[in-house]
């Protein structure tokens, strides 16, 4: 199964593994599952940690990336197209990017966020 990680699976992965669900745990360490991180929680989290909102440097995501066998999803004008039909269920715009992406791709989205649930066809896994 493909999947998308959101930006704080990712966080909870690398920093605190007892903060991810059974199912979401499951998701890191299938082995036959394709784990991608949107570009978009990267540029996330690189801004997070510039505001000193969030200490995690490039080279731990990257070795999180390397340990959780995860590649970088691309967001791309077709992910970008599909926000203009996006209800306001989420306003956070890393949210919905990726919302969007996973949307797009048909690909589950592992999330900590009950929130986006809340949008019409998107497997949530938490």
């Amino acid at each position: 199964m493909r999947v998308l990680l959101d930006t704080a699976v990712l966080i909870f992965a690398a920093e605190a593994t007892e903060r991810l669900s059974k199912r979401a745990y499951a998701a890191l360490r299938g082995m036959d599952d394709i784990r991608e991180f949107s570009a978009v929680s990267l540029t996330e989290i690189a801004i997070k940690n510039t505001l000193g909102k969030l200490k995690m440097p490039a080279e731990s995501v990257r070795q999180a990336m390397r340990d959780m066998l995860v590649r970088v999803l691309p967001f791309t004008a077709e992910h970008a197209y599909r926000l203009f039909e996006l209800p306001l269920h989420h306003r956070d715009p890393f949210d919905r990017q990726i919302v969007a992406q996973a949307l797009c791709e048909g690909i589950a989205l592992v999330t900590p966020d009950e929130r986006l649930k809340k949008y019409e066809g998107l497997k949530v896994i938490w």
